[in-house]
């Protein structure tokens, strides 16, 4: 079995206050559908070919009935924090009115175990399982859902406030507005740009709305977590489809919560599709920030040409990882429409994705530069990769895993050492999981889930993961 290299290459960049933690999220692990409401997650799963192999997240990894062990797993490894979402439909199945008892104490036990462990609590309050309920009602197409979030928001620091001070409010809302609803590959299955436009800006507004109503309740550190790319484009795509690329995808998200505005190009790209942002709404979003989490994956490569190797945008992963023809779906790329995703010549994880961690150090750096002194703390809450590495002789050796995570760990150290104020990483995703629309055929884990006995096995990149962590805290 490969054994790692004993240190980090670069731990002296790391200050001992930076945290080491584990991410997931709730629809992908933890089960026990009989104790929640439905979600859109749900009804998009009994879409026919919505899901690849056409699972769904019924039990998913059990982790409610199993969360003792879990967390006993995640204290093993050394991991300070975990960050974890709320099923916002668990505490409150019809998305208002009385929290579920049952859904409050299953995250109450759960929070207790952390914090017995040492281990620091981190919930995300919205991770796309929207209740079925509101989706029926508008979902975020909704202005009226910036009220329904800010509600469950308060009642969530009502709840648990007393025993978590640091809160998300969402987790990449480019991936819930425009794949969820320009291209129709995410729940609720919709493409519609004028509705993903929408709802962008409506979960904007809904994270403000919610800031804005917890610190009502009490003194918090708080953030929203976004998923930003450097975009590549070929000559076919031009500047000009970069730049757009760029706006929605990274732009959109990242200038109003830092600056308070929208970018007026990306504004002026959207037409009337932006008429949803109304006087007023950019200063609520831009409320100050304590933490901005940013989850990175690889860098993005588009072309504009049809002849070249590509696939279509809105199925490009699910392409990839099945060596399939693209289905012709939608571009989530909305001012950009006739972009595709570029095939390109580097290694690639298993799900089709890019390995490029120098693009990880640049973004990073690239912050720092665009925003100075508006850019808050940074928390790295997801990074990770899919390879499908079994058990051999009740081993798995993930080497590729191994050397993704050692190469984005020291791009982070590299981007501390060149002066930017990362504060933690979150390696995901402590297990294999329900992948969206991949199901259970990626797996992003440092722990290998049989999904027939539920057993965990750790692999090598727990035990590498560890390493590091050891070894960036002087241990």
């Amino acid at each position: 079995m490969h054994q790692s290299s004993p240190t980090l290459p670069v731990p002296q960049s790391f200050p001992q206050s930076f945290e080491w933690g584990v991410a997931t999220s709730s629809f992908q692990i933890e089960g026990d559908r009989a104790g929640r409401g439905e979600t859109v997650w749900d009804v998009f799963c009994r879409r026919p070919g919505a899901i690849l192999d056409s699972s769904n997240g019924d039990v998913a990894c059990d982790h409610l009935r199993l969360m003792a062990d879990d967390v006993r797993l995640m204290a093993d490894l050394g991991l300070q924090s975990y960050r974890f979402s709320l099923a916002w439909a668990r505490v409150l199945p019809d998305g208002v009115g009385v929290p579920s008892p049952t859904g409050l104490d299953q995250y109450s036990r759960l929070i207790d175990l952390l914090l017995e462990h040492g281990i620091t609590p981190v919930p995300t309050l919205f991770h796309w399982d929207l209740p079925q309920a509101l989706e029926e009602r508008g979902g975020f197409r909704s202005r009226d859902s910036t009220r329904w979030f800010a509600d469950y928001a308060a009642m969530m620091v009502r709840e648990f406030g007393d025993r978590i001070s640091r809160w998300a409010t969402h987790n990449e809302p480019w991936c819930y507005s425009f794949l969820g609803h320009a291209a129709g590959v995410h729940a609720p299955g919709m493409t519609d740009p004028d509705a993903a436009v929408s709802v962008a800006h409506h979960l904007l507004l809904g994270h403000g709305l919610a800031v804005q109503a917890m610190r009502a309740e009490r003194d918090l550190s708080l953030g929203i977590v976004i998923n930003p790319a450097p975009v590549h484009g070929d000559d076919a795509l031009g500047a000009d489809g970069v730049r757009r690329i760029d706006g929605t995808l990274n732009r959109w998200f990242l200038d109003p919560v830092i600056t308070g505005r929208y970018p007026v190009d990306v504004l002026a790209d959207m037409g009337e599709w932006a008429s949803c942002v109304l006087d007023g709404d950019e200063a609520i979003i831009g409320q100050p920030l304590d933490w901005l989490g940013i989850n990175y994956y690889n860098d993005h490569f588009h072309t504009g040409a049809a002849d070249v190797a590509a696939v279509s945008d809105g199925a490009a992963t699910a392409a990839v990882a099945a060596e399939v023809p693209a289905p012709a779906v939608p571009s989530p790329h909305v001012t950009a429409p006739h972009s595709r995703t570029r095939v390109v010549d580097m290694p690639h994880t298993d799900i089709g994705w890019p390995i490029t961690p120098q693009g990880f150090r640049d973004m990073l750096v690239g912050f720092r530069d665009t925003y100075g002194d508006k850019l808050p703390p940074i928390y790295i809450t997801e990074n990770g990769a899919a390879f499908s590495d079994g058990l051999v002789d009740g081993v798995c050796d993930d080497q590729r895993r191994v050397d993704y995570l050692d190469s984005h760990v020291a791009a982070v150290a590299d981007a501390v050492a060149a002066g930017v104020d990362v504060r933690g990483y979150f390696a995901w995703s402590l297990l294999d999981n329900f992948e969206w629309a991949f199901g259970y055929e990626q797996r992003f884990g440092i722990v290998h889930v049989d999904y027939a006995t539920q057993v965990r096995t750790p692999k090598a990149s727990a035990r590498r993961y560890a390493e590091i962590i050891r070894a960036a805290r002087g241990g």
